[in-house]
């Protein structure tokens, strides 16, 4: 079952809960009002696991949630514009301090909005990530606002901007459930065994 541990503001306070719970890390990273916690919460099958919000820059801190055999990492949202210089600094040094700090992560969400193109940011978060070798995978949220039809043509358009192949890219919905079983095949695949969130 999942469960939420912690919400912590400090990479010390994040090493010593990381080494306490000695499993594997699996990171969700993505712009604000992306739809991260929509997307953890549609993983647990449980509606209010991760607080969400329609204001965007609601993720300030790195929170830690258990899933069966891992710890799911939500990192603090990237691109809200309206916040504090001094704010919007701290969220970019927790973030990057956990990617540089980190022993135990093995794969990143990299969550993409499929209505629109990916930012500059997200081409950065995804250039990081492949400059050092962290395995990931771009999960595309949102495709109940589009036709089938229209998240085909999207999800070939961020492809091609992130410099991926289509098949690293799974395209979900909060809202109906959509790509949740793909979702949880990768990270089955990434832990080299099963996990029961299926």
């Amino acid at each position: 079952m999942a469960e939420f541990i912690k919400s912590i503001a400090d990479l010390g306070a994040y090493e010593k809960e990381s080494a306490s719970l000695g499993l594997p890390e699996i990171a969700v990273a993505g712009r604000s009002n992306v739809g991260k916690s929509s997307f953890i919460n549609m993983l647990a099958c449980r509606k209010n696991l991760a607080k969400t919000s329609s204001t965007p820059g609601r993720t300030r801190l790195v929170n830690l949630f258990t899933f069966d055999g891992f710890v799911l990492v939500d990192l603090p949202g990237y691109g809200y514009a309206k916040a504090p210089k001094s704010e919007i600094r701290r969220w970019s040094e927790l973030t990057d301090g956990y990617f540089i700090r980190t022993v135990r992560l093995v794969h990143t969400l990299a969550l993409v909005d499929i209505r629109h193109e990916p930012s500059e940011l997200d081409k950065r978060m995804i250039s990081y990530l492949y400059d050092a070798g962290r395995p990931f995978t771009v999960i595309a949220t949102k495709a109940d606002k589009l036709s089938r039809a229209a998240c085909g043509r999207a999800k070939t358009v961020i492809a091609s901007a992130l410099k991926i192949g289509t098949d690293n890219i799974i395209v979900t919905s909060a809202a109906s459930g959509q790509g949740r079983d793909a979702v949880l095949a990768r990270i089955r695949d990434v832990l080299g065994g099963e996990n029961r969130y299926e």
